[in-house]
């Protein structure tokens, strides 16, 4: 096989764990925090940061792959093997501080090889068909997240203190994430890549359009993910008045957003490849807004259920945007780089938005701040207007 083929298949390998992974973060760390626990607005804030906080660190981790010269394929695994460790910590002694700071590490951890993968990905996968390859990985993990989603809510529905062993799989699954990303072809990166951990925000001051689409990003990604975790809230507390069994929080957060985001994955993946990215970026944060507020402020199950799809929808787009975009711009032995600021600003923004979140519960409703959070998501797309407009008359 060739770098092409032998990445895009332990990627579609790990892609099976990633998406089991994915559910932790998403939904059944925080409901384990909120139901067996009964945990502080402080203790949800935290756990809601865990991947972001890697996000924040990346620049440092792609500083020292540099310095190391590790292949960056092999560095990600050994990033998922303690991911792994810190699960089986969390399974091991189910006290709440270390619950939350092992679970916190552990997607702490995994999140902080973003920059790396995306550097593998432009050395490995060949141009215009990017989109494309990394949308079918993505439709594997999507399914697997659905599956074990609907798997998991079940498993914890009336039982919520078996959460141990879904610890344990999680554990298991990062494990086998490590043993796939170490099979991925990947080289050092280039001595041309900063050795500094912030040296790679001078592309900030040299791209324009770079720094306004992150600009943009800040806004809707501070937006989506402050009412990101409030899901799970939202529909778990009872003082809202929903009342949902676990199963119904895993097959609203987690099982309905991955069926439609599984079914538009190759369609977003195709406009990746075709659309200039400023468009396909506007309709994304449309798309995002629809969801937030129709899940929000229509208290009604079939609202949830409607803005639970086109959520999954927007997350489809997000997945292949967020994770692809620098591409479209960074030249090629930068893009670990671009990457890198773009997943630490991505790691402020979600450090600060959770707890932004909470802190604002007692005083507003979760629909107050779903119109907060989607107007900070508008005035986003806003910023990308005149950049849109050039690249609709050239």
């Amino acid at each position: 096989m060739n770098v092409t083929e032998k990445t895009y298949f332990w990627e579609k390998w790990r892609a099976l764990s990633s998406g089991a992974i994915e559910t932790a973060g998403s939904t059944f760390l925080l409901l384990i925090a909120v139901r067996h626990f009964e945990a502080n607005a402080w203790a949800k804030g935290i756990l809601a940061t865990g991947i972001n906080i890697g996000l924040f660190f990346s620049p440092l981790i792609l500083s020292f792959t540099a310095q190391s010269q590790e292949k960056t394929s092999r560095v990600a695994s050994y990033l998922a093997a303690l991911s792994s460790f810190n699960f089986l910590l969390a399974a091991l002694f189910p006290t709440l501080p270390l619950y939350v700071i092992a679970s916190t590490l552990a997607m702490a951890c995994g999140s902080s090889a973003v920059p790396l993968m995306t550097q593998v990905y432009q050395d490995n996968y060949p141009q215009g068909s990017q989109g494309r390859l990394f949308s079918i990985t993505f439709s594997i993990r999507v399914l697997s997240a659905m599956i074990f989603s609907y798997l998991g809510g079940r498993f914890l529905e009336g039982a919520l203190d078996r959460f141990r062993w879904l610890l344990l799989f999680f554990a298991a699954a990062f494990a086998f994430a490590s043993f796939c990303l170490r099979q991925c072809p990947s080289s050092p990166l280039r001595q041309s890549a900063t050795f500094h951990p912030l040296a790679a925000m001078r592309f900030l001051k040299q791209d324009t359009i770079f720094r306004r689409t992150l600009m943009s990003w800040m806004l809707m990604g501070f937006g989506n993910l402050m009412i990101l975790p409030l899901r799970v809230e939202y529909l778990a507390n009872a003082k809202y008045g929903l009342k949902l069994s676990a199963f119904m929080v895993a097959l609203l957060v987690g099982v309905i957003p991955n069926f439609t985001r599984l079914s538009t994955s190759p369609l977003w993946g195709r406009w990746f490849d075709r659309l200039p990215f400023l468009k396909l970026r506007f309709i994304l944060s449309f798309c995002f807004i629809a969801s937030t507020l129709t899940f929000y402020l229509i208290h009604d199950v079939t609202a949830l259920v409607i803005g639970a799809a086109i959520f999954g929808i927007a997350q489809a787009g997000g997945d292949i945007g967020w994770s692809l975009w620098v591409i479209k711009l960074a030249p090629p032995q930068h893009a670990a780089e671009y990457m890198s600021v773009h997943t630490f600003f991505t790691g402020i923004r979600g450090m600060i938005a959770p707890f932004v979140a909470f802190a604002l519960l007692p005083q507003f409703t979760p629909p107050i701040i779903a119109l907060m959070a989607a107007s900070l998501m508008a005035l986003g797309a806003a910023l990308l207007l005149p950049e849109l407009k050039k690249v609709s008359s050239s």
